[in-house]
């Protein structure tokens, strides 16, 4: 795809598009606090966003803004061009957004594949009466759907633990999981939340790999909230910094790591 005016070519040749989600001065309140203090920044098609900043700073909080499960009494969210308006998550699910969360969110009594699975829900168009009688379009519904999570097995390399319970494995492995899962739904936008949290080295690594081939080879969208400083700068294309609820710093990993205010809030010092 060639580059226009609304897109450019990254020095690894992926081509990043124009403005997929558009979040206009946001402002979130918890009663008196507020978790989001008018806070602007555009996702990119095709880019992968990291959303950093010190404990508190809101970030987990935007995240749920952007997946519908806070509403934010101020600002507007535009996706794909269009407002937005007031939904629930899973209305925003059906507009091609998908998650993780910071803590596993898995039903661990269910095998690898059937928790998988549970991503395709919102591609599932036929009625309970034909889903009982599993026959026509049911059946051809099912197929298509066990075809699509087989391949996102295939491709986060769990064909070994498919039909394990995801209560047995150990906790990297759960991460991936919750990651296919997350990727079954075949998202336009896909949302991170700490995806390398509690992780060690190897399984950083691992993950940072599957992430970037999910936005290379997939042309997935992602953001991402994540504490691993040198994984962001890895990763990112671009970088928004948090600080109490307020915006301190937006650009590439080499710009945002030059920025006076954003070193001054992981440090914790004051600048002059």
């Amino acid at each position: 795809m060639n580059a226009t005016a609304d897109s450019y070519v990254t020095e690894d040749g992926r081509t990043i598009g124009g403005v997929l989600m558009d979040m206009r001065n946001i402002t979130l309140r918890f009663g008196g606090v507020e978790a989001i203090k008018n806070i602007s920044f555009d996702i990119r098609e095709g880019e992968i966003r990291a959303i950093i900043g010190p404990n508190g700073a809101g970030k987990s909080s935007m995240l749920n803004v952007i997946s519908g499960f806070y509403n934010p009494q101020e600002g507007e969210v535009f996706f794909r061009g269009e407002r937005r308006p007031q939904m629930k998550p899973y209305q925003v699910a059906r507009m091609g957004i998908a998650r993780t969360f910071q803590n596993i969110a898995l039903f661990e009594g269910m095998t690898v594949l059937d928790n998988i699975m549970t991503g395709r829900l919102n591609h599932m168009k036929a009625g309970l009466f034909r889903q009982a009688i599993w026959k026509g379009a049911a059946e051809r519904e099912e197929i298509e759907n066990r075809a699509h999570v087989e391949r996102v097995i295939d491709f986060l390399e769990i064909q070994a633990i498919r039909k394990t319970p995801v209560g047995r494995l150990p906790y990297g492995l759960k991460k991936r999981v919750e990651l296919a899962r997350a990727l079954a739904a075949d998202p336009k936008l896909l949302l991170l939340d700490e995806p390398m949290a509690g992780m060690n080295v190897e399984e950083k690594e691992d993950m940072s790999r599957f992430i970037l081939d999910v936005n290379d080879q997939f042309g997935t969208t992602i953001a991402l909230i994540e504490h691993d400083m040198g994984v962001v700068m890895d990763l990112s294309d671009r970088v928004v910094v948090m600080d109490y609820g307020r915006k301190i710093g937006d650009g590439s990993p080499d710009e945002v790591r030059t920025n006076q205010e954003v070193i001054d809030a992981y440090l914790g010092v004051a600048h002059d």
